[in-house]
């Protein structure tokens, strides 16, 4: 834990391969959001328990998360720092808020919904994330300087190093909060429609 998540894919080929599957995590992230939403647009729809415009918000958000993967994911650490910390910001900033928002609409929906146990779970990785978060953002910002070989005797080494387990944790965080969704969408099925209309 004592290197980013970034700094898994900083040099060729790494940095190629940490792209095309952070794009790839992006992508899926966006369609598990999508179709969440769609769920509780539905759950909403046949008993209401929430403004829809909460997850509407909901999903912006979330989707706003991805498009800051897409840039960590497109602009390198070392390359374009600032525009890859930006990417960072975004991504982790909108995650925490989007399992926040996720894990009140779950309340919101309980018990015919959700379990109290599942809005626990779901409350207390958000907790986890967001309490995380915030020293991460702290410490990133004392450090000085931006590379990727850290020893312990260096200068800011120890903010390097605590930022990035906070890192890490946020990112745990946001894997174990999608895992809770697996058994509300054990209880959704999808269906594609085609039409043909002639003109």
């Amino acid at each position: 834990f004592s290197s980013y998540f970034s700094d898994t894919g900083t040099k060729p080929p790494e940095s190629g391969i940490f792209g095309f599957m952070i794009n790839i995590s992006a992508l899926l992230a966006g369609i598990t959001m999508s179709i969440r939403y769609l769920l509780v647009a539905e759950q909403n729809e046949a008993a209401p328990f929430l403004r829809p415009s909460c997850n509407t918000v909901a999903l912006c958000v979330g989707l706003l998360g991805c498009v800051g993967m897409g840039i960590v994911a497109t602009f390198q650490e070392l390359s374009v720092p600032a525009v890859h910390d930006i990417g960072a910001l975004v991504a982790f900033g909108s995650g925490v808020v989007y399992i926040t928002l996720q894990s009140i609409i779950s309340y919101k929906s309980c018990p015919q919904w959700n379990s109290q146990l599942v809005c626990h779970v779901r409350m207390a990785i958000s907790l986890v994330s967001c309490v995380a978060f915030i020293p991460m953002i702290v410490f990133a910002s004392e450090i000085s300087m931006t590379k990727i070989d850290w020893t312990p005797d260096q200068q800011d080494y120890t903010y390097h190093f605590l930022s990035a387990i906070c890192e890490w944790t946020v990112a745990f965080g946001f894997i174990f909060f999608f895992l809770t969704f697996i058994r509300d969408f054990q209880r959704l099925s999808v269906r594609v429609t085609t039409e043909i209309h002639e003109d």
